[in-house]
């Protein structure tokens, strides 16, 4: 019973703050990843173009996968099911209320400066938030931090198939507009092809 207490303060926590969409989840998903074992962290990489190759946000994604994770954990598919539902609804639960509360709120503070300096505020935290992220899936999946360190050899430190994937597909999605689901694609199948 206590996991889903656990399950319901850490995601409804995450659904409350990550202000931004999906990705804003991300910081708040790694901090789950260090405190418990719902989520592992050398796999999280994996898990995120999973969830961003699958239908649905990715915040809902991995809450799913967290929640059935840990209640699979205490040895049971319908604890894992009921886990993964916890999860799930504690994530997407704030935003109900949130958008319940604004609707009601909308029409009176449509015009106060407070508020619109607030989201001012709020988008540059957002997209901090995104991009410290960003530099942590960077670094779990173009890096080869384990073998430095054992290493120490600066060569061994840069996944170099991984580094020209990542440049590759950055210009690529900076000069094309196409749906997420062509980029995805290929990346797996050049994954497989060059055993990435």
């Amino acid at each position: 019973m206590s996991m889903f207490i656990y399950l319901i303060a850490e995601f409804f926590k995450t659904g409350l703050f990550a202000v931004g969409g999906g990705l804003a989840t991300l910081p708040f998903l790694y901090e789950i990843a260090n405190k418990y074992n719902w989520l592992d962290i050398n796999l999280m990489s994996d898990m995120i173009a999973v969830s961003e190759s699958t239908p649905g946000p990715i915040g809902v994604n991995m809450a799913t996968y967290a929640g059935f994770n840990a209640g699979s954990s205490q040895g049971s598919f319908w604890i894992g099911i009921a886990g993964g539902l916890t999860a799930t609804l504690s994530l997407v639960l704030p935003s109900f209320i949130v958008c319940i509360i604004v609707y009601k709120f909308l029409e009176r503070f449509k015009e106060s400066t407070l508020v619109d300096n607030g989201f001012k505020g709020l988008r540059p935290a957002v997209c901090g938030l995104i991009a410290s992220a960003a530099l942590t899936v960077f670094k779990s999946a173009c890096l080869n931090t384990q073998i430095f360190a054992k290493t120490g050899e600066i060569l061994k430190l840069f996944d170099i198939k991984a580094i020209i994937l990542f440049v590759f597909f950055f210009i690529l999605t900076r000069k094309t507009k196409f749906h997420p689901i062509f980029y995805i694609i290929p990346a797996a199948v050049i994954g497989i092809i060059f055993k990435m």
